[in-house]
């Protein structure tokens, strides 16, 4: 452990005298536990999934989840993100009651071990705030100390007005102490009480959290909303300098206990805002989203035109070998906009929501300073949104595989959702019966008819599942496709994504993705197409929607 550096990053967030206080405590901690030391393949892929997404009568749902992902999917996915599997009490999950047990309704820590024999495991770290209902905030209610300084006690009257605010709601909530009338910081809902990181005890019991998930087998730990950690007034209250500081000693002190562990930051912001949490390439997160995707992806689709696409994936910096982009289009939660601020006019990003909202989707919302409001997210199934209502089966398999290629093709960790590997389509009853919007994403699946419905060659199902395998399994055997491969991002056509992956041996491969309807021809083709197998002249016509992987010798 590299005492001084350690010292001197407590130090600039606690104070001098309290970090000397601190190091004895953090250096208990970490002989606590011990695990071995794990390497990167290069290939990683990883699944987004609630622990009850798939569900078999009273089995518990985690088991479930096992044996669908070892009779289906076996090795073509290296890693599981299962979301937060802990009892909660609102935003499905997000809301922990306690931070060190599973629901019961999924199963046990023995079914998380079970599922880390075949794959990686990553586990939440949802400590920005807790749940309401939780016992260290009961006692904040009942005045017990050190309890008191875990959350923080706010002025009704001081000035919020510059705050980053996520979601149309109260930053403060009023609540009933044992000493009377409080108010504390709630960033996200009256039910998710922000903690308070300036109280080392807080920072404390955090750091024994995360130890006690490598303990239970995590590989990677994502840092969920983690760019609200620390709140000065005055301030927007977001990426300060003491939220980078903390994540930073993460970073040094978790390896010493287990070695290889990750950790991904998950700070849905524009892109410079977001890829600071790479630090300064090795010393901070491991993975950052790559939030620009998903909304840029879609963009490109709903036009039939890459253009700002690839403008902007040629402006992009990779991170250094030891870091990488975590490559997403879909997950539990939304498309998240705010990326695209400063990229695209706001009456685009109108006008995709209300392309979207014909489709069945749905936006939400965030306050501004000013008192305005603007699209925040779009809710709504990634494959709903790249696809028209009346497609036939085929045709939208088609167009939706050509969407995920993109992060099965990129640099980086492709990190895939659930519902995107079972071509699954808008939820509305979900999001309506229960009155939020990002259900529409979240629906619950028994296997029974899902099994039956991918036994159908014929399914939107079977049309997405198989060929996506396909592509995880050929993507896996390329040493272009490594997480770090030397990446070219190349403009060709405007209707097409365009890139090449060298691997540094004798061979690239060219990636063409055509985003639209249109047949388009090109040139400089010439090598084995990978999905199937087939000699490429050294001329061809991309199909609409047409996704080719093409091999070819020697140095482009």
């Amino acid at each position: 452990m590299d005492h001084d550096l350690i010292a001197a990053k407590l130090a600039s967030v606690y104070g001098r005298d309290t970090a000397e206080t601190m190091l004895p405590k953090i250096r208990e901690l970490l002989e606590a536990h011990h695990g071995e030391a794990r390497e990167d393949t290069g290939h990683e892929s990883i699944l987004i999934t609630y622990g009850d997404t798939l569900l078999d009568g009273a089995q518990p749902s985690l088991r479930v989840l096992r044996e669908f992902l070892e009779n289906h999917v076996k090795s073509s996915i290296g890693a599981v993100h299962v979301l937060p599997f802990f009892p909660y009490s609102s935003d499905d999950g997000f809301s922990i009651i306690d931070y060190r047990s599973v629901d019961g309704h999924l199963g046990t820590w023995d079914d998380i071990r079970l599922l880390k024999e075949k794959y990686d495991i990553m586990l939440d770290a949802v400590i920005n705030h807790v749940s309401s209902e939780s016992e260290w905030f009961r006692h904040y209610l009942n005045c017990e100390e050190p309890y008191t300084r875990y959350f923080i006690t706010c002025s009704p009257d001081a000035d919020y007005s510059g705050i980053v605010r996520p979601r149309v709601l109260p930053l403060l909530t009023r609540v009933q102490t044992a000493q009377g009338e409080k108010y504390v910081w709630t960033t996200f809902s009256v039910d998710q009480i922000d903690l308070n990181f300036d109280t080392p005890e807080v920072f404390l019991e955090i750091l024994d959290l995360l130890l006690y998930y490598g303990k239970q087998g995590a590989r990677y730990i994502r840092l969920d909303a983690v760019g609200f950690l620390f709140k000065r007034l005055g301030t927007p209250c977001i990426h300060l300098p003491q939220t980078h500081t903390v994540i930073q000693l993460f970073r040094l002190l978790l390896p010493e206990s287990y070695p290889g562990i990750r950790l991904i930051t998950e700070t849905n912001v524009p892109h410079e805002e977001n890829i600071s949490y790479f630090g300064n390439g090795h010393n901070e997160a491991h993975m950052v989203y790559q939030f620009m995707l998903p909304p840029l992806v879609l963009y490109s689709f709903l036009n039939h035109n890459t253009r700002e696409l690839t403008h902007w994936a040629q402006s992009l910096v990779l991170p250094e070998k030891g870091a990488a982009f975590f490559n997403f289009l879909a997950s539990h939660d939304g498309i998240g906009l705010r990326p695209l601020e400063g990229r695209l006019p706001e009456a685009e990003v109108r006008r995709m929501a209300d392309v979207i909202t014909a489709k069945g989707g749905l936006v939400s919302y965030k306050s501004n300073p000013d008192g305005t409001q603007t699209p925040y997210e779009f809710n709504v199934n990634y494959l709903s949104a790249v696809t028209e209502p009346d497609d036939p089966p085929a045709v939208k398999a088609k167009k939706f595989l050509a969407s995920q290629a993109v992060i099965l093709s990129m640099a980086g960790v492709p990190g895939i959702y659930i519902h995107s590997l079972l071509g699954s389509e808008n939820w509305g009853e979900g999001a309506r019966q229960s009155g939020l919007n990002r259900r529409i994403n979240r629906e619950k699946l028994q296997t029974a008819e899902l099994e039956k419905e991918l036994r159908d060659p014929n399914s939107l199902r079977s049309l997405v599942f198989y060929p996506y395998l396909r592509m995880l399994d050929i993507r896996k055997t390329r040493n272009e496709f490594q997480i770090w491969a030397e990446q070219r991002i190349l403009s060709l056509d405007d209707r097409l994504f365009c890139l090449r992956r060298d691997g540094g041996g004798d061979t690239s491969v060219l990636v063409v993705i055509n985003f639209s309807g249109d047949r388009v021809p090109l040139a400089g083709c010439a090598g084995t197409e990978l999905l199937t197998g087939r000699q490429v002249p050294g001329s061809l016509t991309a199909e609409p929607y047409e996704v080719l992987w093409i091999e070819q010798q020697g140095k482009r």
